[in-house]
């Protein structure tokens, strides 16, 4: 009896991780390391994974002025999707929530987050591109990147 108990549990483990693929997996196509250029500097995002409900990503930004910058970031699986959690500079994690999620474009979004709120990612062809928005200081602002895939 207790034999044909533990097969049965096996069992329903084994059937349980083969139907709950990770949903982080989706973003499979922003894997890799991407590089943004301009004349006033560089930045570098690479992101690994998806692998175990989770994305992980540093970031890089040199300016010409000597002005450097780096931020850690993440992905993960949530029991309500996924959230995006960044931490610039080495500040306390934030998590931004998962809005949308579409073929190869991702929105999370934080409305009680000073600036951005909304952090967007999507492919435009061979580039990664990435954006955030929100106000500050009572008028809407955005930044973005346009990245290509470092060789």
């Amino acid at each position: 009896m207790k034999l044909l108990f533990a097969a049965a549990m096996l069992a329903i483990s084994t059937v349980a991780t083969a139907q709950s693929p990770s949903r982080v997996a989706a973003l499979e196509w922003m894997t890799g390391t991407w590089v943004h250029e301009t004349p006033e500097g560089r930045t570098t995002e690479t992101w690994l994974g998806p692998g175990n409900g989770l994305m992980v990503a540093a970031n890089l930004a040199t300016w010409k002025s000597g002005r450097k910058f780096f931020e850690f970031l993440r992905i993960g699986d949530t029991p309500d999707g996924f959230s995006y959690y960044a931490s610039p500079g080495g500040k306390p994690v934030t998590e931004f929530k998962l809005k949308t999620l579409g073929d190869r474009k991702v929105v999370f979004e934080n409305p009680q987050h000073d600036f951005p709120q909304r952090i967007l990612y999507w492919r435009d062809g061979e580039a990664l591109v990435a954006r955030i928005e929100g106000t500050a200081g009572g008028k809407e602002k955005g930044e973005e990147w346009r990245f290509v895939r470092q060789k």
